[in-house]
């Protein structure tokens, strides 16, 4: 605790002659009297208590007038307190939905597995911008960046197949990717890519959309996603949905050249658990720059000296009025 006005302190001084002289007077009597001949009748259990407390007004006047003092020299305390500013990073995820995203060899399949991971991984970056573009044999935005948690995991569960033509075209969805990153004015600019085939489709082709990249300074994170060999895929057949082994194909060449030239990295993911260690690698790679200022806080605490000034002065009154008026 300090005070604004430290010199109104020395107003304390003052009350010690005030209260010295009220001292004299007490010790020299100089105080109304009357002579009787008996003091008997007014003899009584407690008397001295109750001549006792007559001085009680005084002294509360007296802690009335110290606290007054001390309210006006405007005692403060400080406490210092850290600013971070945080300057965090737009991330686009680009999410392969093509058929061949249904394939079990994840649990419970392909598609739903990249999506739980992916709401992990978004609940762990609260400052940062993300998005979601979602390509098979076209793209197009599920949700541009936004830091708005509860719509980007909600968009993020209604990614499913389906939702396009069929087929696999990586170039496209790259490219709308970084299209929703080339006005970002974030010091990183991430698009985090996500598929388990080769290219077949799309107008653009994967390296021409890596150049894209490249000159916009964005960085691509490539995944493969499959196990090793064949991995069990639902086929609808006459006799109903059935399961076959198909061969996992990953154009694992170009994604690699991708997250290469683009400053990224590729990774392999074969199963939940590998898939949930890449997108904890990404977060540890992509972090956040983050500064510290600090600041003091003041509270002021003046009130509370007022305060106690206005009960002793009320208590003053009351006992003056309505007690020790009728001591005899």
């Amino acid at each position: 605790m300090f005070f604004e006005y430290p010199g109104l302190l020395y107003l304390e001084l003052l009350l010690i002659p005030l209260v010295a002289l009220y001292i004299w007077r007490e010790l020299k009597g100089h105080t109304p009297s009357f002579h009787v001949s008996s003091v008997l009748p007014w003899m009584s259990k407690g008397g001295s208590f109750k001549k006792m407390m007559r001085h009680i007004p005084y002294l509360l006047r007296v802690i009335a007038l110290a606290t007054l003092i001390v309210a006006l020299a405007r005692p403060r305390s400080s406490q210092d307190f850290e600013r971070v500013d945080t300057e965090g990073i737009d991330i686009m995820f680009a999410i392969d939905v093509s058929t061949s995203m249904l394939a079990r060899d994840f649990n419970p399949d392909r598609i739903s597995a990249a999506k739980d991971i992916a709401i992990e991984f978004i609940a762990q970056r609260p400052r940062d911008r993300m998005g979601i573009v979602v390509f098979a044999g076209e793209s197009f935005t599920q949700c541009p960046l936004t830091t708005d948690r509860a719509t980007l995991i909600n968009l993020m569960k209604e990614v499913e197949t389906g939702l396009i033509d069929d087929g696999t075209a990586i170039g496209n969805g790259l490219a709308t990717a970084i299209a929703r990153l080339q006005d970002s004015k974030a010091k990183s600019r991430v698009v985090i890519l996500l598929t388990d085939g080769v290219n077949n489709r799309g107008e653009i082709a994967p390296l021409m959309a890596t150049e894209i990249a490249k000159t916009y300074g964005v960085r691509v994170y490539t995944i493969g996603v499959g196990a090793m060999g064949v991995a069990p895929y639902p086929v609808m057949t006459p006799f109903g949905v059935q399961v076959q082994q198909v061969k996992v194909e990953i154009d694992e060449a170009l994604l690699k050249q991708i997250a290469q030239e683009t400053g990224g990295k590729y990774f392999r993911a074969t199963d939940n658990t590998k898939m949930l260690e890449i997108y904890s690698e990404i977060n540890k790679m992509e972090t956040s720059r983050t500064t510290v200022d600090s600041f003091p806080i003041y509270k002021e605490l003046f009130m509370n000296y007022a305060l106690i000034a206005l009960g002793a002065i009320l208590l003053e009154m009351f006992l003056r009025f309505f007690i020790l008026r009728k001591i005899p």
